[in-house]
């Protein structure tokens, strides 16, 4: 059997630019997406699928800073389990539709994951992770003055909450993961880039932040030593100059020219620099191939005809 494939989706694939994030939406939307990633099974592929959290995590915390004086409030870790629940609720029953309509019939399961963080990461006196959806300035300003958050602009579509984003050290459901690929189901873990905890004398204990989903999915990809490891974005490829008169669309990149544009930098914190964060990471440890595409690219990038692909030496 050949390796599988970790593809990552993000938490935009449930909630569109513009959409206010309904369950509806977020049903149609992961439907949309699940017909790609079904014709990668189709095509004999097995996935292990990850996806992001952003907006649904920023919608928990919202309920429960407004709903605060009559239910007990929800830390940040317990926003970052409830959504890998609905959110893996919505994919299972998406992809399973959708490999029905094939004739295909696999089983599917969502595993709640834990992800190790260091305790001195100095992502905790620096946040800088978006969660929740877009706000004007002026709401923004309000939400900063009222609720203390910690505000930024986020890649000119308007000013987002970001929160604590540390590193990911260990996946805590390794064992659980790998055990279940190797019995041929396809598995949905990491959610959100996983619940994160800090581990002290074998006990973990959550703590308040959010984990970028690439970091933790490479992490994943490393440790099931994985040949490749695909993020699905909102882009076809990944570009220098995005969106300015002189964007350049990159087909193919070697981990030194990644590097460099890395360093020159090109990709934004708040939008593809996690990303290409990630290629690299993965690459960089033994991984064959890295791409990023949409994911109605999903089987052209597999097969080398889309996307942004990663390679050792290019």
């Amino acid at each position: 059997m050949d390796k599988p494939i970790l593809i990552a989706i993000g938490g935009n694939s449930l909630i569109r630019h513009g959409q206010r994030g309904s369950i509806n939406e977020q049903i149609e939307n992961a439907a949309t997406t699940c017909h790609h990633l079904a014709a990668l099974i189709e095509q004999g592929h097995t996935l292990i699928i990850t996806h992001g959290n952003g907006p649904q995590v920023g919608a928990q915390l919202i309920r429960s800073e407004l709903a605060s004086s009559q239910v007990y409030p929800l830390p940040l870790d317990s926003c970052d389990a409830s959504t890998q629940g609905e959110m893996g609720y919505i994919l299972q029953n998406a992809l399973r539709s959708a490999l029905h309509a094939r004739g295909i019939s696999k089983p599917i399961v969502t595993i709640l994951t834990q992800v190790v963080v260091g305790k001195d990461d100095p992502a905790f006196t620096n946040p800088s992770k978006p969660i929740g959806p877009f706000y004007s300035q002026k709401i923004a300003e309000e939400r900063k003055r009222d609720l203390g958050w910690q505000i930024i602009e986020d890649a000119a579509r308007g000013y987002r909450r970001v929160v604590p984003s540390p590193q990911p050290i260990e996946i805590v459901e390794l064992d659980v993961i790998e055990h279940c690929v190797n019995d041929g189901m396809i598995v949905i873990a990491a959610g959100g880039g996983g619940i994160p905890v800090i581990e002290e004398h074998g006990i973990y204990r959550g703590v308040e932040a959010v984990i970028d989903k690439d970091r933790a999915s490479a992490l994943l990809a490393k440790k099931l030593h994985l040949k490749k490891f695909i993020i699905s974005t909102d882009t076809d490829r990944v570009y220098l100059n995005f969106k300015q008169s002189n964007q350049v669309a990159l087909d193919r990149l070697s981990l030194a020219q990644a590097l460099q544009y890395q360093s020159e930098k090109h990709f934004l914190a708040g939008s593809m620099g996690p990303k290409v964060e990630a290629a690299i990471d993965f690459v960089s440890h033994g991984g064959e191939e890295a791409i990023i595409t949409r994911p109605e690219l999903l089987v052209e990038a597999i097969n080398g005809t889309a996307g942004t692909h990663l390679y050792m030496n290019g």
